[in-house]
């Protein structure tokens, strides 16, 4: 009987961390409910002791209508609630989206879970929350928070809201650096890549330190990082933060020549360019492209941050430390690029 499991509700369960967390899940023994909106691509029905449920976050009608199925279905008792959907734009315009999904969003779902024997709400957030540090340091999960773009302020909005406005849930804030799969995925890296593959002029000038890297983490170092998360929920005390991603990322220089050496078989040539002069630049060009350029102005002054983490958290905490590193991934991803060019550029969301 599958009422005998206990029961996680995942959020964003369609999604390229959701699907496969809700698959791992269901493996090691629980009832998975994935609640994600109508309209996203239809996951696949063959996972056993997965049932997805319609549930548009920012509908107070719909989010209690799915909790109301679950609490049935589960007698109203919930090991944990995995919650992931959220608004992301990466073109750095504020929204109205970002509050109305994911700060109020979070506010509804965790209204309604007040019906329920919850024993853990854990919030996958990102380690963009913290102010950047400095070339050989590490962040850690007590270090100063400092959003420069909207989407890694919804996130510092919404741990807030959890842990002031919902003090009695036993929450978990996963700080989770950039995602990258086996082709890609993460976005400025795949960009990365393309200006590189087309041997494209921009690919040339960086506005800031070429030294500096951002620590990233494959999809599934990460479903393993959310799984011992519930795993140990009775373990874990309310309010953590736990940062996830590779410890030391490799330099904008390194993943450059990496880059360039695998897919051309020679070294790729990288000047400084003024941040004055790159804000104009990226401004012009994306005009020229109607809005669609990947390089936006407001990223110019993100090109210095450096984000190395400190995982003796996630070490101690969950006994989580990555499988995978980028560095060890570029090749697979270069290969896949190389053998089939249309197919990873349609995997990674590319015109």
């Amino acid at each position: 009987m599958t009422d005998r499991r206990p029961a996680v509700i995942v959020t964003g369960s369609s999604g390229l961390i959701g699907r496969p967390v809700c698959r791992q899940l269901a493996e090691v023994g629980y009832q998975v409910y994935g609640f994600d909106r109508v309209g996203l691509p239809e996951p696949p029905k063959d996972l056993e002791f997965v049932r997805d449920i319609e549930c548009d976050l920012s509908s107070s009608i719909a989010v209690k209508s799915a909790l109301e199925k679950v609490h049935q279905l589960c007698e109203g008792r919930l090991a944990s609630v995995v919650h992931m959907a959220a608004y992301y734009d990466f073109s750095g315009e504020d929204s109205d989206l970002y509050r109305e999904v994911t700060v109020n969003g979070t506010d509804r779902l965790l209204n309604g879970l007040e019906d329920f024997q919850l024993e853990q709400f854990v919030f996958t957030s990102t380690m963009l929350v913290h102010q950047s540090c400095q070339v050989g340091q590490h962040l850690s999960e007590d270090d100063p928070l400092r959003a420069k773009w909207p989407y890694p302020q919804s996130k510092i909005d919404t741990e807030r809201l959890i842990r002031e406005g919902h003090p009695g849930v036993r929450s978990v804030m996963l700080r989770i650096a950039g995602v990258y799969t086996d082709y890609g995925r993460q976005p400025t890296l795949v960009q990365q890549i393309k200006r590189i593959y087309e041997k494209d002029l921009q690919g040339h000038f960086f506005p800031g330190d070429t030294e500096a890297g951002q620590s990233a983490v494959h999809v599934d170092d990460v479903v393993d990082a959310v799984v011992r998360t519930v795993e140990r929920r009775d373990q874990i005390d309310p309010k953590t933060a736990i940062l996830i991603g590779e410890s030391d990322p490799p330099s904008y220089e390194e993943l450059q020549q990496v880059i360039a050496q695998q897919l051309h078989g020679k070294e790729w040539a990288t000047m400084h360019i003024p941040k004055p002069v790159a804000k104009v630049g990226a401004a012009v060009s994306d005009v020229v492209q109607g809005g669609d350029a990947f390089i936006k102005p407001f990223m110019v002054d993100m090109a210095d941050d450096h984000y190395a983490l400190n995982l003796d958290r996630a070490k101690a905490l969950l006994g989580w430390q990555p499988r995978h590193h980028l560095m060890q991934t570029i090749p697979e991803m270069t290969q896949m690029l190389q053998s089939d060019p249309d197919r990873w550029y349609e995997l990674n969301g590319l015109v």
